[in-house]
């Protein structure tokens, strides 16, 4: 094992599996020159040359269409959205085409296509470069949604993903492009379903994903210290499809949860957690499910007021000690 940095992880994988395949190509806007907006493409651009770096006009439209068709004909292409708010310009190419085109073909096209972006709150970007957007994709049928919280994820799910014949979504925080960690020094895949075990406990599960795994971590080692609780850390790294049997099995041996996301709570994906444990394991409840999300507000510019209105270690830690009548 080898300690890096995220997005030098990200900027691995994709030295691999271009190195790997020649029909894997990256498109988006300053991946190539510039090395990526948070560094991801850093030295692909000179390793690889401008027909497999490709950077872009302003057209995420365009560049993501473009790269939806190339994957019809096997190429895999990865398109780089730089900020996931810009990709609303993009979903008619990614939910009416590359997510629809298996099934509505009868099976005769695919579009092995890997589309990645940074979103989440991160310091001032104010509301329109702050959006959360993981509940819309993970709404759509056909699309696979992944959404790393550490560097070993990042790498193993972008191999992952080029290698896969369905289109795949990769949801990463910008907040944690400089975070370090293991990756393995061998040849890693990591799968794109299921859900991992981050801490092991028994009196109670959190449930999070990228950044909110880390509050819930956090928030484990107060309550084991200071309350004698010992919470499970459930990291839900595949948005959809959920990991419905992994969410079953550790809420009936916890029987509580608190499920927390960084994201406003309606329609999210707190609120399908939520579902998914009412509909497997109601009986199995000590006390309702518990969610922790943001305020329901465009996020403020002004840093105290966006700190505000978003979560963290300290709310989970509030938030269970609720469940537990405290």
């Amino acid at each position: 094992m080898s300690k890096m940095m995220f997005w030098e992880a990200i900027q691995r994988a994709y030295d691999e599996e271009m190195t790997n395949d020649s029909l894997v190509f990256c498109m988006g806007e300053d991946i190539g020159v510039a090395g990526g907006t948070y560094k991801a493409t850093k030295g692909l651009y000179e390793k690889f040359g401008s027909e497999r770096v490709m950077d872009t006009p302003i057209s995420e439209n365009g560049f993501t269409g473009l790269g939806i068709g190339a994957s019809f004909l096997n190429v895999r292409p990865i398109i780089e959205i730089m900020s996931v708010n810009f990709s609303w310009l993009a979903m008619d190419q990614m939910f009416n085409t590359a997510a629809k085109v298996h099934f509505m073909s009868g099976g005769q096209l695919k579009a092995p296509i890997v589309v990645r972006s940074p979103g989440g709150t991160a310091h001032q970007l104010g509301a329109q470069h702050s959006a959360r957007m993981e509940k819309v994709f993970m709404g759509i049928a056909g699309l696979r949604v992944v959404t790393p919280s550490n560097p070993r994820q990042a790498y193993g799910l972008l191999k992952s993903a080029v290698r896969c014949d369905d289109p795949v979504f990769i949801y990463e925080h910008e907040l944690m492009y400089n975070m370090q960690g293991e990756v393995p020094d061998t040849e890693y895949f990591h799968p794109l379903i299921g859900s991992e075990i981050a801490r092991p406990g028994g009196d109670i599960t959190l449930f999070g994903y990228n950044i909110s795994v880390h509050w819930c971590l956090q928030a484990a080692e107060t309550l084991s210290k200071q309350h004698g609780i010992e919470a499970e850390v459930i990291d839900l790294y595949a948005l959809s499809p959920l990991d419905r049997e992994g969410i079953v099995q550790s809420v009936s041996k916890t029987h509580r949860a608190v499920i927390v996301e960084e994201a406003e709570p309606a329609v999210g994906v707190g609120a399908e957690v939520m579902a998914i444990i009412n509909e497997e394991c109601f009986y199995e409840l000590d006390a309702p499910p518990v969610r922790v999300s943001a305020a329901n507000v465009p996020i403020p510019y002004n840093h105290t007021l966006e700190k505000s209105v978003i979560p963290n270690a300290q709310d989970v830690t509030a938030a269970v000690l609720k469940v537990f009548g405290q």
